[in-house]
């Protein structure tokens, strides 16, 4: 077996990304404060098409030198925005028929392994701030709360990590 070089991996250019169908996946970033956990989040959602991240709250922004070094040029390709508060992306979202779904340990919270998503319908994913999570008022407004299953010591999970088993655990259900 052989890995691959970088030219044989027929990687679309920036402009290809603009242009080619998305996967109707939508990431809200609330509250994160490691510039490198955003940057991951960047990178992951370029690997799997997502069609916009909104980066809320105390959420940095880029162009950053710290972002850009775990992105690795994704600020350029998927589209972002900027939002003071996350509460009017939900519902700005939920207006436009997108269902939300807040990635949170809660009081009946759906298992990722038990969440099939609708083919047809548009979802936002939601990450919440490394030490507090999702905002108690962004999960009340959300449609559903997803939990990723965890059997260890250890109650949560990195949100670069988290991000990168919900946007694959998503994206392997829409495009089955």
């Amino acid at each position: 077996m052989r890995k691959l070089k970088n030219t044989e991996l027929n990687r679309i250019t920036i402009d290809e990304f603009k242009v080619v169908e998305k996967t109707p996946l939508i990431v809200i970033l609330d509250n994160i404060r490691s510039l490198n956990n955003i940057g991951s989040v960047f990178r992951t959602s370029d690997a799997f098409l997502i069609e916009k991240i909104y980066l809320c709250g105390i959420t940095a922004t880029p162009p950053n030198n710290e972002i850009h070094k775990t992105a690795l040029g994704a600020t350029d390709s998927v589209d972002w925005e900027y939002a003071e508060s996350t509460i009017d992306i939900v519902e700005k979202l939920k207006s436009e028929n997108t269902k939300v779904l807040a990635i949170e340990q809660a009081e009946n919270s759906t298992k990722l392994s038990d969440f099939y998503p609708d083919k047809n319908q548009k979802y936002a994913v939601i990450f919440g701030n490394e030490v507090k999570g999702v905002q108690q008022n962004v999960v009340n407004a959300s449609d559903l709360c997803i939990e990723i299953p965890q059997l260890g010591t250890k109650h949560s999970l990195n949100i670069s990590v988290s991000a990168g088993i919900v946007l694959w655990d998503v994206f392997t259900k829409i495009c089955k």
